[in-house]
């Protein structure tokens, strides 16, 4: 029997490959496959994981926070840009710096493939290098 689920998991979805930071308050980010923009470039499909116990710095939730839609990333603290007309890479900018010697973990959720929509879970998986310690 498939359940709601798994049926949803199994849309085709980008998978964020790389995540590193490009200066103290500036993220680059590279998806495996081509983006739909409108979701991939939307600042509150995004979360930023500290692994301390509250977030600091650009970090949106704690280490053991649940990612919900209050702690996402919110457009008056960060904003997505392309980084070339691929729809695969961007850059993530802050108002605020990393944290030096913390580290982060990058959480997108939501970002469908391009010219597609519907797409409900979390676009990270067990090769991502989603992870960058704060310079």
């Amino acid at each position: 029997m498939t359940t709601y689920h798994a049926s949803r998991q199994m849309i085709p979805h980008p998978i964020l490959m790389e995540a590193m930071q490009t200066a103290p308050n500036q993220i680059f980010i590279h998806y495996d496959q081509r983006t739909d923009l409108a979701s991939a470039m939307n600042v509150s499909n995004y979360w930023i994981r500290s692994n301390m116990e509250r977030p600091a710095g650009i970090a949106t939730a704690g280490m053991t926070d649940a990612l919900t839609a209050s702690n996402a990333i919110r457009p008056d603290v960060g904003m997505i840009t392309p980084a070339d007309n691929s729809k695969m890479r961007f850059f993530i900018t802050f108002r605020i710096n990393a944290v030096s010697g913390i580290m982060y973990t990058v959480l997108p959720c939501f970002v469908n493939l391009e010219g597609m929509t519907g797409y409900r879970g979390e676009n990270w998986g067990p090769f991502s290098r989603n992870m960058f310690i704060g310079m």
